[in-house]
């Protein structure tokens, strides 16, 4: 566990995120963590997760949005678009058809969604938080992970919420504390944790330049 905290003075719960103009925001990124260019594809995804942080009641605080656009930073190549797994899971225990709809539950999303049973519980959640109609079941068509606006719905409340680890945003980023390396936990362990405490370091910055 980072000892990052230890000796600082606790931290001050920043206002409710709200980006108007986006430009200062673009232009601090394409600095870090993008390395000083920026496609057009990466804008539009980082756009349509602004815009779905904004949509998000209650709203939500900089440190929260820094560290999902930094965990998409990472788990989907630095696309910043849904992605489906590289390699689609093979080789490892869920990359195989499980369920009544034997479909392959591998990574999908902002975050890389897997298991049969994570798709039944983000169905069931965003159902009932009206995100999705009675409609739309992932369990039966996992792909649908791969749309946008779903993609950003499973990473914002599962990683409010704790769905997939049990671990959540305010577990680390509170009034009393600011742990972005701990915060990896919410998703996969420590694995990489340092590296994308770097990455919500730099779109924190750009948030805080934009707002």
């Amino acid at each position: 566990m980072s000892n990052a905290n230890q000796g600082a003075a606790p931290a001050t719960p920043a206002p409710p995120l709200r980006l108007a103009p986006r430009a200062a925001f673009f232009e601090c990124v394409r600095a870090k963590p993008f390395g000083g260019a920026l496609a057009q594809r990466q804008v539009d995804g980082m756009g349509a997760l602004l815009d779905a942080f904004e949509r998000t009641a209650p709203a939500l605080e900089p440190r929260f949005c820094a560290y999902m656009l930094a965990t998409a930073f990472h788990e989907t190549a630095r696309t910043m678009q849904p992605i489906e797994e590289y390699g689609k899971g093979r080789g490892r225990a869920y990359g195989h058809p499980a369920g009544p709809w034997h479909q392959i539950y591998d990574g999908r999303g902002d975050v890389q969604l897997t298991w049969e049973a994570n798709y039944v519980k983000a169905t069931a959640r965003l159902r009932a938080l009206g995100v999705i109609g009675a409609d739309v079941d992932l369990d039966k068509a996992p792909a649908l992970a791969l749309r946008p606006e779903i993609a950003a719905a499973i990473m914002i409340h599962g990683m409010l919420e704790g769905w997939f680890t049990g671990h959540k945003l305010a577990d680390d980023f509170n009034a009393t504390r600011d742990d972005p390396v701990d915060a990896r936990r919410i998703i996969n362990g420590t694995d990489r944790a340092e590296l994308i405490a770097g990455y919500h370091r730099a779109f924190l910055a750009a948030l805080k330049a934009a707002a």
